[in-house]
């Protein structure tokens, strides 16, 4: 979230010239600072800097209280709008049965279609470590089954005593 109070008001406008633009959003051209300090006075209202990095900076004249209210409201809708995408992870192990691998590609279909990633670990214990290369087809098989809804963001990779793969939801 930007912090608003970043912004210039009023006598904390240095600045020489300053593009300025009326409450209703009208341009009123370029003027001094102390100029468009004399119209917000008049108007009984403040001058906000709003762009501050424009050449020349940008003020508007209006109420600061009107335009912080207005700019946390924004904020909130824009956080509203936004999806995050969690991911989940599903664990196998290399002796896995057909039945249980269907149990587990049902859950990773859920959560693919609510819109989350997958993250299909593969955890080998003890002496399963010798048969990594045949373990591989286990997760080919598991992104075969979950094919017609997820496509393979990042291909299966030994991490350790565990591979990984990552699924996302096809578009």
């Amino acid at each position: 979230m930007r912090i608003i109070s970043e912004l210039m008001i009023n006598e904390q406008i240095r600045d020489k010239e300053v593009r300025v633009i009326s409450a209703e959003g009208e341009q009123l051209g370029i003027m001094t600072s102390k100029e468009a300090m004399k119209l917000a006075e008049e108007a009984g209202v403040d001058l906000i800097k709003i762009a501050p990095t424009a050449k020349p900076p940008v003020c508007k004249i209006m109420d600061y209280g009107k335009y912080k209210y207005e700019q946390t409201r924004r904020e909130k809708e824009n956080k509203k709008k936004q999806k995050t995408i969690e991911t989940k992870e599903v664990r196998l192990s290399p002796n896995i049965d057909t039945n249980d691998l269907n149990t587990k590609a049902n859950m990773a279909r859920k959560f693919l279609t609510k819109g989350d990633k997958v993250k299909v670990t593969l955890r080998f214990r003890g002496r399963e470590l010798a048969h990594v290369n045949s373990s591989k087809t286990i997760l080919d098989e598991f992104a075969e089954l979950l094919s017609d809804v997820a496509v393979v963001d990042k291909p299966a990779k030994l991490e350790g005593r565990s591979m990984v793969m990552f699924l996302t939801e096809k578009r």
